[in-house]
């Protein structure tokens, strides 16, 4: 039986990126042999449309997009939705989006938007963690 393993759906070519695209890693489907995928888009299952504007975790701990609206119970949300669906599951791995501020696991965008980073989890990397389940960001 195969380990089961939580990936970001856009991870596996889901076209569910905050702009519409994916960012489909060849080597992770590659590895659909040895592990069950369970794919996951939190930022959907919180509500928000794709395409969607996009957004940063600020300083204050708000999840905002850049024209300023607050999407944080969105991101709350939908990463409790995503931890819901395979809290039985038994997963203790998860492959996520790196810098997301939602995927985004030690490093992440730092709420400028102008590209610059700094240390920190996105809120569904946060809830894993908290739930003991291994990171591995994926850039």
């Amino acid at each position: 039986m195969k380990q089961k393993v939580l990936i970001s759906a856009c991870l596996l070519g889901v076209e569910c990126r905050y702009d519409g695209q994916h960012c489909k890693r060849e080597f992770l489907i590659d590895k659909q042999n040895e592990f069950e995928f369970i794919p996951v888009c939190p930022e959907e299952l919180g509500g928000l449309p794709t395409p969607r504007p996009p957004a940063e975790i600020q300083n204050n701990g708000k999840v905002e997009t850049k024209a300023g609206v607050d999407v944080t119970s969105q991101y709350n949300d939908g990463a409790q939705k995503a931890f819901e669906a395979v809290k039985n599951d038994d997963v203790k791995l998860a492959y996520l989006k790196s810098r997301s501020p939602m995927c985004g696991c030690g490093e992440i965008y730092d709420g400028s938007f102008t590209g610059n980073k700094k240390g920190g989890d996105g809120i569904f990397a946060r809830l894993l963690k908290s739930k003991g389940i291994k990171i591995i960001p994926v850039d």
